[in-house]
């Protein structure tokens, strides 16, 4: 019994979570392995990325965008879903 608990909750868990996961970047982009994501690691894998659309959505001005900032550059639909 305590297994199926564990897989219902596993997998509630799962559901509730998968609108965040769509809205996140393929962390493999994360070149450097940081947990953010640089102007010159989005812009490899998106060509069409400017770095004045980049600073536009670095809220902490750090030359970085955490996973926070992609997600409301993604939701404005700002982000060059083009990938090169």
């Amino acid at each position: 019994m305590r297994i199926a608990t564990r897989l219902n909750t596993a997998a509630i868990a799962l559901t509730l979570a998968s609108p965040v996961l769509a809205e996140q970047i393929d962390a493999s982009l994360d070149t450097d392995g940081d947990g953010s994501y640089s102007f010159a690691e989005l812009s490899a894998a998106f060509p069409d990325l400017t770095e004045e659309l980049f600073a536009e959505f670095d809220i902490s001005a750090e030359g970085l965008l955490d996973a926070q900032e992609v997600s409301e550059m993604k939701k404005a639909g700002a982000f060059p879903m083009k990938q090169g």
